[in-house]
């Protein structure tokens, strides 16, 4: 199972240490008030669960860095303290270094588990699942029995003293309490549709056009049967005249032109709401015998 820094499983870690950084807590030896080192971060599996506090030995040996289990440790919130459960210098000389730069996997680990469990590896017997790197025990507990795992099969479970996390050596109850969260959610609320159709319709013009046309008229001149000089006369036969006659047609046709603009723009109502939920909040019950001072100094402004 891959390990990752606690910042990069969950940027609000924080939270859960009551809004403290569990980074740069000095650790000391359990039982003593010798400062080994500082947190420099934690390595949490996959699920989020505590597996290693990665622990800066600069008191002890200056530069190196090694892996704790977390459950070596004590959390001692109100003193800020670290406190590694049977961690002695030589063992501290014994565990692998290490490296920002480097990939914890199983061999890595296994030399890990292999100096805090206090067993011994020799190259006659190279079993899968047996620490790595050890020379003899280390100021530890006797050793808890091998398991039957592989590399494949390994759960941090078989070394429930490594990564059990022992509230009872924890000295800190914790209250909750819940609070409301508000937040939006843009959701689509309709959809307007805007187009365009043709529609048609008959129109009517009126067009005055005009025609030519020709009128004949016969009259008696005011000099009718009056004789006339006979060289003047000139009866002739075939004579005509010629008139051209012309009239208007009526010529429809369409031209387009712009009738109306429309705009099309979104406005945003503003309005309030107003949502409710139960929540929860626990609260300290104290049943005494004797006398208890509570101190509230390290309470929420909210909570004084």
């Amino acid at each position: 199972m891959a390990l990752l820094k606690i910042s990069d499983f969950d940027p609000d870690y924080r939270e859960a240490f009551d809004g403290n950084d569990v980074k740069g807590m000095s650790v000391y030896a359990q039982g003593t008030d010798e400062k080994i080192g500082t947190v420099s971060d934690v390595l949490v599996d996959e699920e989020g669960n505590f597996r290693y506090f990665i622990v800066d030995l600069g008191f002890w040996i200056f530069g190196k860095k090694v892996l704790m289990p977390v459950g070596r440790s004590r959390i001692d919130y109100g003193a800020d303290r670290v406190y590694a459960v049977g961690m002695t210098r030589e063992q501290a000389e014994n565990l692998p270094e290490f490296d920002e730069s480097m990939t914890v996997d199983y061999d890595y680990e296994e030399r890990v588990r292999g100096v805090y469990r206090g067993q011994t590896a020799t190259a006659e017997m190279p079993l899968e699942g047996a620490p790595l790197d050890t020379a003899s025990t280390v100021g530890m507990a006797a050793p808890a029995p091998r398991q039957n795992y592989t590399r494949d099969t390994y759960d941090y479970k078989y070394d429930e003293d490594l990564y059990g996390l022992k509230e009872d050596t924890n000295q800190n109850l914790k209250l909750y309490q819940e609070r409301l969260v508000a937040n939006k959610v843009r959701r689509k609320a309709g959809e307007v549709s805007i187009g365009k159709r043709v529609e048609t319709e008959t129109a009517q013009v009126s067009i005055p056009i005009e025609k030519e046309r020709v009128v004949i008229e016969r009259v008696s001149p005011t000099d009718a049967g009056k004789a006339v000089d006979p060289s003047q006369v000139r009866f002739g036969e075939g004579e005509t005249t010629r008139v051209e006659l012309y009239e208007e047609t009526p010529e429809v046709r369409k031209e387009a032109f712009v009738r109306e603009e429309v705009r099309v723009r979104k406005e945003v109502d503003q309005e309030t709401v107003q949502a409710q939920e139960t929540i929860r909040r626990e609260e300290l019950d104290i049943h005494n015998e004797g006398t208890v001072v509570e101190n509230k100094d390290r309470l929420p402004n909210d909570r004084v």
